[in-house]
């Protein structure tokens, strides 16, 4: 059973930083690609950044671009989404995903 843990949300300030972390199991982690995904309240579930399966090849959604960055480690089956600068618009509920699966989310807000 492929399972998918996020963690490390919680509510920041505009301009400040978080680092997610996903804790993954029940597959072969280091064969497949990965994607953080978010879910914005009133919006449909959208794509954050993606990776590779070695890691060599991350890949970000426009509206993230330049201030976030994922990474992953394999020997430790888990993925990571470092978040800077962030904006009210970045709040919402952040999953990590093997698609077409998604684990349980963790929730970031950013407000002042």
């Amino acid at each position: 059973e492929v399972q998918l843990q996020a963690s490390g949300g919680g509510l920041v300030q505009p301009g400040g930083s978080l680092r997610l972390s996903c804790a993954a199991s029940g597959f072969t982690f280091n064969n497949y690609i990965l994607r953080w995904i978010r879910q914005v309240p009133g919006k449909e579930l959208e794509w954050v950044a993606g990776i590779s399966a070695d890691g060599s090849s991350p890949s970000y959604a426009d509206a993230v671009k330049g201030r976030f960055i994922i990474s992953r480690d394999n020997a430790k089956n888990m993925l990571y989404l470092e978040m800077n600068n962030l904006k009210p618009e970045d709040t919402g509920v952040y999953y990590c995903q093997k698609p077409p699966d998604k684990g349980r989310g963790t929730q970031v807000t950013v407000s002042s």
